[in-house]
């Protein structure tokens, strides 16, 4: 026996089950010509499996889906407890609206700007030293460097409010794809890891499905990539749903 490539098509009913496979193949039936529809067994079953994880060690707060719900893609499924990381974006958030420090540099600087222009001219008419002179200029060039510090340190906070949202962010797990959920196998108030052994829930991709079919030997070569055929779900499924290998 051979083992055809996967059927995808969408809109077939979701789960795993039994059906009819009808392949249409133009073959010269008393030399007319008519195209024979040749019936063969297969199992529907789901695009893909996949069984979704935290990627952070979190107990879990709730879970938003229960068995048998169709998600889309995006859809938030769990939420992990995440009181520590949303103090710690206030936190970075307050640090980011603060203006004290700017402002003072800014102070600083136009301060010492004033002195150095007033040294220049109480040194070009004699008044002061060279030393006096030089003592502004430095400190002018040190209020210069502390404003660029505290424009930095600015930066530094904005950039620390987008990380804490990302690690935020991680707290809520989301859809990956869109379709149905299989099983749920963790419960609130359980710890969720990242490991491959504990996974929160699982969900199957339905649209497409695939149909995997068996055919014998003597089939081989003769179904290529582009064939049509027409899927018949056994009942209560029923139907007739159209197939392209």
């Amino acid at each position: 026996m051979a083992s055809a490539g996967p059927l995808s098509f969408a809109n077939l009913p979701a789960g795993q089950a039994t059906a009819e496979l009808k392949i249409d193949e133009e073959i010269s039936v008393l030399t007319r010509g008519t195209p024979v529809a040749r019936d063969f067994d297969c199992l529907i079953e789901a695009r893909q499996t996949v069984e979704v994880r935290s990627s952070v060690e979190a107990v879990i707060e709730k879970i938003h889906v229960k068995r048998g719900d169709f998600v889309r893609k995006g859809n938030v499924l769990v939420t992990l407890e995440s009181g520590a990381e949303k103090a710690a974006l206030e936190l970075a958030r307050s640090r980011a609206a603060m203006q004290g420090e700017l402002k003072a540099a800014e102070a600083r600087l136009e301060l010492a700007r004033k002195k150095w222009q007033q040294a220049q001219e109480l040194y070009e008419q004699k008044f002061v030293s060279a030393t006096a002179r030089d003592e502004a200029v430095a400190e002018y060039k040190l209020a210069t460097e502390q404003l660029r510090q505290a424009r930095e340190n600015k930066l530094l906070a904005h950039l620390e409010v987008k990380r804490s949202s990302e690690i935020l962010a991680l707290r809520t797990i989301r859809s990956p794809l869109a379709g149905v959920v299989v099983e749920t196998v963790l419960s609130p108030g359980e710890f969720a890891t990242s490991n491959l052994k504990d996974p929160i829930l699982k969900l199957v991709e339905i649209n497409p499905l695939n149909v995997e079919v068996i055919l014998p030997v003597s089939e081989f070569g003769r179904i290529k990539a582009g064939t049509q055929a027409t899927v018949l779900p056994e009942r209560p499924i029923g139907g007739e749903y159209r197939a392209i290998v």
